[in-house]
């Protein structure tokens, strides 16, 4: 399952030459990771609520390919790659039309609420594989 979450670049999203400044990449895929599994069924609000558990970026691998600019109208599109017991490995790109601006491989594991790992929960695991066809 591919997802799409649109992004428009605001003046706060750009440097001094209206260019989006670097690390907004990782904000705009943070967000649309967060619509991906709110669009899933998969309720992170309630995972930390019953289940005491949350989902941290462990590693983020990204290539920046050409700059985004003020005013453009971005989709960034996201791919689960693998999922296993407490880890979930996601493939990201931004891109404006066809032009690919910026691509990551996000690492997100689950923790407790003291920082230790611990597998996902068994619904939540469950969700996602549905959702990606697993």
């Amino acid at each position: 399952m591919s997802h799409k979450f649109t992004v428009r670049v605001h003046y706060e999203d750009t440097d001094m030459g209206a260019i989006v400044y670097h690390a907004n990449f990782v904000k705009f895929i943070e967000r649309a990771r967060s619509d991906w599994m709110r669009c899933m069924g998969a309720d992170q609000g309630r995972m930390l609520e019953e289940d005491r558990q949350v989902l941290v970026v462990r590693r983020i691998e990204a290539d920046y390919f050409a700059p985004g600019r003020f005013e453009d109208e971005l989709e960034v599109h996201t791919e689960a790659a693998e999922i296993s017991g407490a880890r979930l490995v996601l493939d990201q790109r931004v891109a404006r039309g066809e032009e690919v601006l910026f691509a990551a491989r996000v690492t997100v594991v689950c923790m407790d609420m003291g920082g230790r790992p611990r597998r996902l929960p068994q619904k939540f695991a469950r969700q996602i594989t549905a959702a990606t066809g697993g």
